[in-house]
């Protein structure tokens, strides 16, 4: 996120939260414009990102912080990012490597709604 005169800290502080105090980011391949998941980032999360340059994620079920990739070397590097008009989403262009789905699976949008049976799924 190269370019950006301000602090992450200062961006953030702007941001409009959740009742969690996270914000959804979703992250589309840069190349082919596919949404790949969607996940939520906390302040910690968000600097991370910007200093670093990979996509780091608040986890709500482990109550952690984690980068994508980490154990799975499925790394996501960000190659720009926007926040919508509300300023309580951000939306990541990113050059992924391998799958972003822990399903091993390219992208989490996978199911189409009309072949999916809620009363036959398991979590993954």
């Amino acid at each position: 996120m190269s370019g950006n005169k301000l602090e992450p800290s200062v961006m953030w502080a702007k941001m409009k939260k959740n009742s969690d105090g996270l914000v959804p980011a979703i992250t589309v391949d840069y190349e082919t414009g596919d949404v790949l998941m969607m996940a939520y980032m906390n302040e910690e999360a968000f600097r991370l990102t910007c200093e670093t340059g990979y996509m780091y994620y608040y986890s709500r079920s482990r109550n952690t912080l984690w980068k994508k990739g980490e154990t799975s070397g499925h790394v996501q590097k960000v190659i720009s990012a926007s926040i919508d008009c509300d300023r309580d989403t951000l939306l990541y262009r990113i050059d992924q490597t391998g799958a972003a789905c822990h399903t091993g699976n390219r992208s989490c949008f996978y199911t189409p709604l009309n072949e999916w049976d809620p009363e036959s799924d398991k979590e993954e």
